[in-house]
């Protein structure tokens, strides 16, 4: 049951960033944001893990900041999955993963702070 929760709760910053960032970052339907938010957790499940193992050298040298771009890789990564999204460039890949790792991070708190 959380984990249906944490996808509708990510497909809805999903669709809502890419309703305010309209004209670079586009998804068709709210459907579309739910199958995204789905591809998203897999691939935070499976790949980022190994991603985040194998950059951990420059990741220690930028002090954690390389863990960004991995986050954008993975948002590039599941646009090319799903049909229906259309993330304009990289620059706009970085700024939507984060403002979504910051508003997931909110929600996840929040949740927390209200589960008994």
């Amino acid at each position: 049951m959380k984990f249906i929760v944490k996808i509708l709760l990510t497909a809805i910053v999903v669709y809502a960033l890419s309703k305010l960032l309209e004209p670079h970052i586009m998804i068709r339907a709210f459907s579309t944001a739910i199958v995204f938010a789905l591809v998203l957790a897999v691939l935070n499940f499976i790949v980022k893990p190994l991603l985040v193992i194998l950059t951990i050298p420059l990741t220690i040298i930028t002090l954690g900041l390389f863990l960004l771009v991995i986050n954008m890789l993975i948002v590039l990564l599941a646009d090319k999955f799903v049909s229906g999204i259309h993330i304009e460039n990289y620059t706009w890949a970085f700024i939507f993963s984060l403002i979504l790792s910051v508003f997931t991070m909110i929600l996840n708190r929040l949740k927390k702070k209200w589960s008994f």
